[in-house]
């Protein structure tokens, strides 16, 4: 699902370049994974590479039987709405649409019929406890209302591998647990691969203590800069 092999990436950042190294990996369909590391140890940055939005320097990455690095930038677009459901840290829920049109967006991005869509998002509404607030705007959501509303739209097209950058980095402790809570329930639903990115020690907690295996990539000690 996930094969990293001599991955290595060069961020420049004003006069200083930082290069980031990471170790090797070969995570199974069904795979969960958390990634743990201290800011600026290399996490978004590996985030953004197994998604495709950057491409290595060096070494193999293979995402869910594909080579993203190797698509032209429009087939990876289409390849990413296809097969990763995305939680951003910053969530990204558009404030001009309802917390529906937000979900609906993301099967438009697909091309998945109008009448599949709607049904898909009234389902995922339903599951999240959000239905009576489909109409409703972003600003008008709490933090935990907004995150899964973020979730439901990462689910939207039934992604083979499900991403969460800090999923828990805002949240207070019963709300953190709701969300690693209802991450693992879709992992687990779906059959999609986690991949979990968090340097909160209540998150890691709730991921080891999960049924199947949790690994834990420390970029912390991984990650290596020149």
């Amino acid at each position: 699902m996930i094969l990293l092999s001599g991955v290595t990436i060069t961020r420049r950042g004003g006069a200083r370049s930082v290069r980031l190294a990471f170790p090797d990996l070969d995570l199974p369909q069904g795979g969960l994974l958390a990634l743990r590391g201290a800011s600026g140890s290399g996490k978004s940055t590996l985030i953004a590479l197994i998604a495709g939005l950057l491409v290595p320097d060096e070494g193999q990455l293979g995402v869910c039987g594909t080579h993203p690095a190797r698509l032209p930038p429009a087939q990876r677009d289409a390849w990413r709405g296809r097969t990763l459901g995305l939680l951003p840290q910053r969530l990204h829920l558009l404030p001009a649409l309802s917390v529906r049109e937000n979900l609906l967006l993301a099967g438009l991005a697909v091309g998945a019929p109008a009448s599949a869509s709607r049904e898909r998002a009234d389902a995922l509404l339903a599951r999240f406890q959000l239905a009576a607030l489909a109409g409703a705007r972003p600003a008008e959501l709490s933090g935990g209302q907004a995150q899964r509303v973020a979730l439901a739209r990462a689910l939207m097209n039934r992604p083979q591998l499900l991403i969460a950058d800090e999923p828990t980095a805002s949240l207070d402790d019963d709300s953190a647990a709701l969300a690693i809570g209802q991450l693992l329930l879709a992992w687990r639903d779906t059959g999609a691969s986690l991949l979990v990115s968090t340097h909160d020690a209540r998150a890691l907690a709730m991921l080891r203590d999960a049924p199947g295996e949790c690994r834990v990539l420390d970029l912390g000690r991984a990650a290596g800069a020149s």
